[in-house]
């Protein structure tokens, strides 16, 4: 009996080492886990876009381009940007992937968001969101070793990331689903 009662309790000595073992490897993946936080982008006109300048806040990046069938949605991204400004901040990234729908200059980028949509919300610098050259901020976005939530693929312009206030990413949303959907704005109030 008394073999079996120290057996026990070398089983259950085992099992919690296991337990702590798993809890700090849980933990130092965390740790070195990156957030948005991490990132700094060229903004369109050559400034600088520090992603840990939005700590507290959501973040909701979009790749842009204004020769596509969902360029309209940049005025419900303007909306967004104005209507959550103490919640959510809106980050664009025009990318000329898909369709060549963003062929323009980053001057010409921004003088026709603000001419035709009155985009306030900051733009980043024209990047590739897909293939060999994807600018590292849409690696980790959408590779789930990177940001530890889900694998995106990018299918088209207007592909929307939601990050929450502490830099992680919480869902991405397929370009039909405009930014002022119930699936979205959810997560602002």
């Amino acid at each position: 009996m008394k073999k079996l009662f120290i057996l026990l309790l070398s089983a259950a000595a085992f099992l919690q080492n296991c337990t702590n073992q798993k809890k700090e490897i849980a933990q130092d993946k965390t740790k070195t886990m990156k957030t948005i936080y991490d990132y700094k982008v060229e903004s369109l006109d050559g400034a600088e876009i520090n992603f840990a300048d939005f700590k507290g806040k959501k973040i909701l990046i979009v790749n842009t381009a204004s020769e596509c069938g969902f360029t309209p949605q940049y005025a419900d991204l303007e909306t967004i940007s104005k209507e959550y400004k103490d919640e959510v901040v809106v980050v664009g990234f025009p990318a000329n992937n898909f369709g060549s729908q963003e062929p323009g200059s980053d001057a010409d980028i921004g003088a026709f968001c603000e001419k035709n949509f009155g985009v306030t919300f900051p733009m980043a610098s024209k990047v590739s969101v897909k293939g060999d050259d994807t600018a590292p901020i849409f690696k980790y976005l959408t590779d789930k070793n990177l940001n530890g939530v889900k694998n995106t693929t990018i299918l088209w312009n207007f592909t929307k990331f939601l990050v929450d206030e502490n830099g992680q990413l919480i869902d991405s949303f397929i370009s039909t689903t405009k930014p002022t959907d119930g699936a979205i704005t959810k997560y602002f109030k």
